[in-house]
């Protein structure tokens, strides 16, 4: 019984070894000032093989509690983009049921947007083209993100807005970054993508994740409002851009106001580790939950398609995802030795505006989740490349 006892424990101290340098980069993240508080998991082959929080313990910051991993006893997080994979999942169940097509005019579901103009070469025109669902699930548009110079959430706004038809029909005002479907921009695609689908479905946004995605997944935290309960465990954000450096409510940019029905599928839900993990779980797992199918697997190839190639083959694309293309509103790594992270072939996630990073390994049956919210101008810090660094470290290692 007593080498039992050491065998086991043994066992499970090479396991925490395993992933030292996550846990150490975790804390570097605080200590360099990068993030407050943060959370990761890896999730390989079926269970939970990393969790761990880092909490800054400084003043101001809130001590993150997702030990418990376990729904209503979590720190919830804005996870911005992070919505973007949720909507492009839901929008893939009206594709499989037949209730729209990739090649449908956005026009016959949001008729105001049937004559937009667009840039060109001799100024601004009336569109040759018009914008087709495709284009929205790849940002291929010509939709970017409107506002102030920052962030830029000018159209997705719970402030101007409190409904998605308003917001669409003013959209459809927008002068286009280009002929629709002709390049790659990001911009505020799914929050059009959102709007189609209660037309389509004849029930608000909201109402539709929840009852095909939310609630099958357990993903009982993640909605785009909060309660006064779920105030008290909303992480502060991090800043640290030079001008601004602390914690702060003050800037959450979006009201979360349970009675605002502007549903942005793009910038504006919140969510727990636990429910997001509930998420990667039902991709990771083909498109079924629990025993519970909620995509095909086809829908899951056809987000992963390559749409448009990285930077700089699009102008527009992101510098730091050399290596990678783009799917629907997702990246997936093709040149692994580019990105230079021993990252798998074929891993494809998003991350979101205030640091919140995910990805699916399919060939290692591996996820990971990365939470922290902050805001920092330290633009040589890639918080997720060097995240999925540090991932592939501790499984090579084993």
């Amino acid at each position: 019984m007593k080498h039992l006892i050491c065998l086991l424990f043994f066992i499970c101290a090479l396991s925490f070894s395993q992933f030292d340098d996550v846990k150490l980069l975790q804390k570097k993240f605080i200590s360099e000032e990068i993030t407050g508080s943060n959370v990761a998991l890896v999730y390989k082959e079926g269970k939970v093989v990393y969790i761990n929080i880092e909490n800054s313990g400084k003043l101001g910051d809130k001590n993150i509690s997702n030990k418990s991993y376990k729904p209503y006893k979590e720190t919830i997080f804005p996870i911005w983009s992070m919505s973007k994979p949720i909507t492009t999942v839901a929008t893939m169940i009206l594709l499989e049921r037949g209730l729209i097509k990739l090649s449908d005019n956005v026009s016959k579901y949001i008729p105001s947007m049937s004559k937009m103009n667009c840039e060109t070469n001799t100024g601004i025109q009336p569109c040759k083209k018009q914008i087709k669902i495709l284009d929205l699930l790849t940002h291929r548009s010509g939709f970017g993100y409107y506002g102030n110079p920052g962030y830029g959430y000018g159209f997705t706004s719970t402030i101007k807005y409190d409904n998605l038809e308003s917001f669409s029909n003013d959209l459809s005002k927008a002068v286009l970054k280009f002929e629709p479907g002709s390049k790659y921009f990001y911009g505020i695609n799914q929050a059009v993508l959102g709007r189609i689908i209660e037309v389509v479905s004849k029930k608000s946004f909201f109402e539709f994740l929840k009852y095909e995605l939310f609630d099958p997944l357990d993903m009982h935290e993640t909605k785009f409002y909060l309660t006064e309960e779920e105030k008290s465990r909303f992480q502060p954000l991090f800043i640290n851009t030079g001008l601004l450096k602390g914690y702060t409510y003050e800037l959450n940019e979006l009201s979360y106001d349970e009675n605002n029905q502007a549903y942005f599928g793009g910038e504006g839900l919140v969510s727990t580790l636990g429910d997001y993990s509930n998420f990667c779980k039902m991709l990771l797992n083909g498109g079924t939950y629990n025993g519970k199918r909620i995509i095909d697997q086809n829908s899951i190839n056809l987000m992963t398609r390559k749409y448009s190639q990285s930077y700089p083959d699009e102008e527009f694309a992101d510098t730091r995802k050399l290596g990678f293309y783009y799917g629907f509103s997702l990246f997936v790594l093709e040149n692994p030795e580019i990105d230079g992270t021993n990252s798998s072939k074929g891993i494809y996630g998003w991350s979101g505006y205030h640091n919140t990073h995910f990805w699916i390994d399919p060939e290692k049956k591996l996820f990971a989740i990365f939470l922290s919210r902050s805001r920092q101008s330290i633009s040589n810090v890639d918080i997720q490349k060097e995240f999925r660094r540090a991932v592939y470290i501790s499984i090579r290692n084993k």
